[in-house]
């Protein structure tokens, strides 16, 4: 399983579900899109899909969650390029890319179990961002598979 993860050779030899890659383009296209309305309209995104109450903040504070929330954006760029290269030209790293999909979104709830964000309201973007998960997760998982159903040892 380690090597279908971490492959030897980056390739477009896949032997995983057809369908693997197909979720790993959805989630891809929304995490771009979410980092793309982030990059031009934060102020939206930290207020409505967030729940942050930009207004309780002093402008300079609140320009300063505005310019992280564009700067996060930006930050996630280069993964997501790597991604559409893994669906493009290199199919066996599609395993790898699910499964750093898959620890970003634990990582980062885990920090934000340790250091929660101000929220006023419920926060649209956590739904969302939950079902991207089981997306990644079962994505993951079905990459692993090999066709026929068996997982290797």
């Amino acid at each position: 399983m380690l090597g279908q993860l971490l492959p030897s050779r980056l390739d477009n030899a896949y032997d995983g579900s057809r369908v693997a890659p197909w979720l790993l383009g959805i989630v891809l296209t929304i995490k771009l899109l979410q980092s793309v309305v982030s990059i031009f309209f934060g102020a939206s995104v930290a207020s409505s899909a967030d729940g942050i109450p930009l207004d309780t903040y002093t402008p300079a504070g609140a320009q300063t969650i505005i310019a992280m929330f564009a700067l996060l954006g930006v930050a996630r760029l280069p993964f997501y390029a790597l991604c559409v290269l893994a669906l493009a030209r290199y199919r066996s790293a599609v395993p790898l890319m699910l499964a750093l999909f898959s620890l970003d979104y634990v990582v980062r709830s885990l920090v934000l179990l340790y250091v929660p964000i101000e929220r006023t309201g419920a926060a649209g973007g956590l739904v969302v961002n939950q079902v991207l998960f089981a997306l990644m997760v079962v994505g993951l998982v079905l990459s692993l598979r090999r066709r026929g159903g068996a997982l290797p040892a």
